[in-house]
């Protein structure tokens, strides 16, 4: 992997001010859960919000938002995206509905993500959330070679086995340059409904203990709530009923340290000096 792969071919996708990248190191931490709903939080704060479902093997954001309308192709190169909880959303389970699995080597992976990225008309954006697939495969790196990301956010559970592929991940965005937003800890407690307490089912505080490690911002934790599952499977969201619903109010708080790390991004980017190659 060469050190910058971030050449001139990583053109900006104009109109859009922000790309996040949603990762983890392995399946199964509730990515998509939190990429969903972080995309709707910010929209619900005032950000104009695109959803890119990138998780081109498991592509479950349309099934989270509770949408099968295929998106629209009004000439060869521009696909209107679709349109759900105010977001603008692009994914290929919109274009391959149903159990058919996609068996897809590298090369078609690269084509659909790059048509996803350049075809795609997202317009004037705050903020494009990119649902990333598990892992350091071929989605991440043809995301990286295509646009220049603003930054990466890693997801993780308290588990040691889930953080172990975290340091994997954090350690590949670095490697290509790309800049670590932070990292969210899902499934972090269990907010007892009887005793009040919080229950630590998979562990306690080592999302945060991670990020102080590799030196990166701990953007929060977010509690398990029957009705960010719920949500999830109903296609009704948690984050789209408001920030005091049950389950709600960490994602609108790791929403917001979201968007502050990426405006502190911005402000470092703008005083940065320019130089000059004679």
């Amino acid at each position: 992997m060469p050190p910058n792969p971030q050449g001139p071919q990583a053109a900006p996708i104009p109109g859009v001010k922000n790309l996040i990248a949603v990762a983890s190191g392995k399946g199964g931490v509730g990515k998509t859960t939190v990429a969903v709903n972080l995309a709707i939080a910010l929209a619900r704060l005032g950000a104009v919000v695109g959803l890119l479902d990138g998780d081109v093997y498991g592509p479950n954001v349309p099934l989270m938002l509770g949408t099968t309308e295929q998106p629209q192709a009004i000439s060869e190169r521009a696909i209107l995206p679709v349109t759900a909880y105010g977001l603008k959303m692009i994914s290929v389970g919109l274009l391959n509905p149903g159990d058919r699995p996609l068996i897809w080597r590298g090369p078609m992976l690269h084509s659909v993500i790059t048509q996803f990225l350049r075809s795609v008309q997202w317009g004037e954006l705050d903020y494009l959330v990119i649902d990333l697939p598990p892992g350091t495969g071929d989605v991440q790196l043809t995301l990286i070679q295509t646009v220049p990301l603003t930054g990466a956010i890693l997801v993780t559970t308290p588990s040691i086995v889930a953080l172990a592929d975290v340091r994997k991940a954090i350690e590949m965005f670095r490697q290509v340059n790309v800049e670590v937003v932070g990292v969210v800890e899902n499934m972090s407690y269990f907010a007892c409904p009887h005793c009040k307490g919080e229950i630590d089912v998979f562990g306690h505080g080592e999302g945060k203990r991670m990020a102080q490690l590799f030196g990166v911002p701990f953007l929060g934790a977010i509690e398990i709530d029957p009705q960010i599952r719920i949500g999830g499977d109903s296609g009704k969201p948690v984050a789209a009923l408001g920030e005091d619903a049950p389950g709600a109010k960490s994602i609108y708080a790791m929403a917001r340290q979201v968007a502050a790390r990426l405006e502190a991004l911005q402000q470092t980017a703008a005083q940065a000096p320019v130089v000059k190659i004679l």
